[in-house]
């Protein structure tokens, strides 16, 4: 009799008389009391307050390890890695919110000239924009590109309105499975194209990047946007790994110099001071970047044919990492951006209103 009730024992389920009755007992027969504390153990595995949500770098410490024991014959390149590990976390961000969290709201941000904008959509219309724009890498690849043929040099801006006027409204959780599918073709046609693809131009309407940079870009895209659907759908969510963090830096800081031209050309940015010989270092705006990824950047501020050198520096910026790249991302405004300021006021403003513009739809 008391042997059927050491389940409801260890479960707390007895009453305080049949309790008391159970461990007198358990006092005096061993193996109750052997299977008394095999049952108790066996409960308090169902009584875990650990948090259910998986390690992010799981996925890439089993990469890892399969690696090790057999090398992939055909390896994803260095280069598209950030890309590969980015659209994993987001599909697995998607894979777990529930039918209704698809149609949550979303609130794009992005930076125009001096001011901050903003587009209100779904978590659903927000794939549905990863999915159009990475359309024009699957262009350049000689791939299927989701807007149909004759939209490779359609600015990612107008192929996102395309793209969400030409489905269903609201968009619903059925685009899901056509980008995830979209970016493993991606990552496998890269993978099997040989080194000359990283060189192979992606047009985004105005601006180009080479193949390698185009996919940091993507990654970096990404993530950003998965961290926009985390926050409406109260989903933790962590930035990339020190390295691709590293490398989405590395893109924002080689792009600088290029955009504070084009803010200068537009009357927005103070003029060059002292025009140098292309190749040759110029007046530099000295970039560190703390934390995971972190690292040191001289941004040429009077041309982009400049280098940037230290020994040429007349201001310094101090950054936290992600805050960078939320400043990139057009998140964060940019008089608010910087934690350590110091040197010429003027290139430390030119170089963050920069930063922000780089942003977009």
């Amino acid at each position: 009799m008391l042997k059927s009730l050491l389940g409801a024992w260890a479960l707390s389920a007895c009453s305080a008389e049949e309790t008391q009755a159970v461990e007198d007992h358990l006092t005096e027969c061993a193996p109750c009391a052997d299977e008394a504390l095999r049952l108790r153990d066996a409960v308090g595995l169902l009584h875990t307050d650990r948090d259910l949500d998986l390690d992010p770098l799981l996925r890439s410490r089993v990469l890892e390890n399969c690696l090790g024991r057999r090398p992939a014959r055909i390896p994803v390149p260095d280069w598209a890695t950030s890309y590969d590990a980015e659209t994993a976390r987001l599909d697995a961000l998607l894979r777990d919110i529930g039918e209704s969290e698809w149609h949550a709201p979303v609130r794009l941000k992005w930076f125009e000239g001096e001011r901050p904008v903003s587009r209100r959509t779904s978590v659903a219309g927000v794939i549905g924009h990863l999915l159009a724009v990475d359309g024009l890498v699957s262009a350049a690849l000689g791939l299927d590109d989701p807007l149909g043929t004759g939209t490779a040099q359609v600015a990612p801006t107008e192929r996102t309105e395309a793209y969400w006027q030409g489905s269903y409204h609201p968009p619903t959780r059925g685009v899901h499975e056509p980008w995830r599918e979209q970016s493993h073709t991606l990552i496998r046609t890269v993978s099997f194209a040989g080194r000359g693809v990283a060189d192979l131009t992606v047009t985004y309407g105005d601006f180009a990047l080479p193949m390698r940079d185009s996919l940091l870009e993507r990654a970096f895209e990404c993530w950003v946007h998965a961290d926009d659907i985390a926050n409406a759908v109260a989903y933790p969510y962590e930035p990339p790994s020190g390295a691709h963090l590293h490398g989405m830096i590395d893109l924002a800081a080689r792009l600088l110099p290029a955009a504070l031209a084009g803010r200068r050309r537009s009357g927005l940015a103070s003029p060059s001071r002292h025009l140098v010989a292309a190749g040759a270092p110029g007046r530099s705006l000295h970039l560190e970047i703390e934390g995971s990824g972190g690292g040191h950047w001289y941004i040429a501020l009077d041309s982009p044919a400049a280098v940037g050198s230290p020994d040429h520096a007349v201001a310094q910026v101090a950054m936290d990492g992600v805050e960078f790249c939320q400043l990139v991302a057009g998140h964060v405004p940019p008089e608010e951006a910087a934690a350590g300021q110091d040197g010429d006021r003027e290139a430390i403003r030119d170089v963050l209103f920069a930063a922000a513009t780089l942003s977009r739809l």
